[in-house]
């Protein structure tokens, strides 16, 4: 994997690279502010507090085989943090469920990837989010590849990021907001080190969670990712494998980790929306168990897919 500054000179060149995202559609059609609008005419403004400040909420969710997977959980999240930041979204939770799905059905989409922003909305150049009449929303549905298909079948690489996530007592890592840098910041040391994910600790020196993803791991048959109070987001695609963890019957819990937890696992695994279910195998250069995707990861796999393949918001397509 390619440097950040030598990646972007290659793009400049018209060099063929993989990043995480997928191709987007000239013709998509994008939800925003109440209509269904062609990309090209999709446009906020140069006032919008969401572009001035990163002052927002947003979710990626998940269509599977034609149904939109945990949708309700995610609009039930996505309201809180409006909440959480005295963001009033000017739908209903079921109009804005409707211009979902409708969006999907619209893009003709059966599998792939929903982006749901609510932004504070047109106002001034000072901070004050009171100047802010009322807020923009727009969704967007089409297709991401997190990863390259080899990393899902042999696993990714990671390392741990000098950057650390934020103390709780300052912003709770439960709001997911239009402000990435934290993560963006670890996001280039993990690409600089030619690994795709790493591991971002808390103040404490806790493992907290990856860039983008939960993180799990498995010791002697039992399974173990950081409680919420360490930094990690409260993840969708989290909850539903400790659901599946729990079917299974395995040894769960949620405690804090430490990196040496991470070194002597016999697996390693890493949850999210955008990234699914996918294995780590190597940590700070040193091999995970055989160096391999364990059994335990392995089997997680095969149910969420068979889960998320089933289940969901179905879309009425015309």
């Amino acid at each position: 994997m390619p440097s950040l500054s030598s990646a972007c000179s290659e793009l400049a060149n018209g060099r063929s690279l993989w990043f995480e995202g997928g191709p987007m559609s000239q013709n998509l059609l994008i939800w925003l502010d109440g209509k269904l609008v062609p990309e090209s005419e999709a446009k906020i403004s140069v006032f919008d507090h969401g572009l001035l400040y990163g002052d927002g909420v947003f979710e990626g969710i998940r269509i599977y085989n034609g149904r939109v997977f945990r949708l309700t959980e995610h609009l039930h999240r996505l309201y809180d943090c409006a909440k959480a930041i005295c963001l009033t979204i000017p739908m209903t939770f079921e109009e804005l469920e409707k211009a979902t799905v409708e969006t999907v059905a619209a893009n003709n989409l059966r599998d792939g990837y929903i982006r749901l922003v609510v932004t504070r909305g047109v106002g001034s150049l000072g901070l004050n989010p009171y100047q802010c009449p009322k807020a923009s929303v727009f969704v967007i549905a089409s297709t991401i590849t997190l990863y390259p298909k080899e990393r899902y079948e042999n696993g990714l690489h990671l390392i741990t990021c000098g950057t650390r996530r934020p103390n709780s007592a300052a912003l709770s890592p439960q709001v997911k907001s239009l402000n990435y840098l934290n993560n963006i910041m670890a996001k280039i040391e993990c690409i600089q080190a030619g690994c795709e994910e790493g591991i971002m600790l808390n103040d404490q020196g806790y493992v907290s969670e990856c860039t983008g993803d939960n993180v799990f791991i498995v010791k002697n048959g039992k399974v173990t990712t950081p409680p919420i109070s360490a930094g990690a987001l409260d993840g969708i695609t989290r909850r539903a494998v400790i659901e599946i963890i729990q079917e299974m019957g395995l040894p769960f819990a949620e405690q804090n980790m430490t990196r040496f937890d991470i070194y002597t696992s016999d697996e390693c695994f890493l949850t999210g929306t955008a990234a699914e279910v996918i294995a780590a195998v190597q940590y700070d250069r040193r091999p995970i168990g055989d160096g391999k995707p364990g059994k335990i990861t392995n089997e997680l796999i095969t149910r969420f897919k068979k889960l998320a393949n089933s289940t969901g918001t179905p879309v009425t397509y015309a």
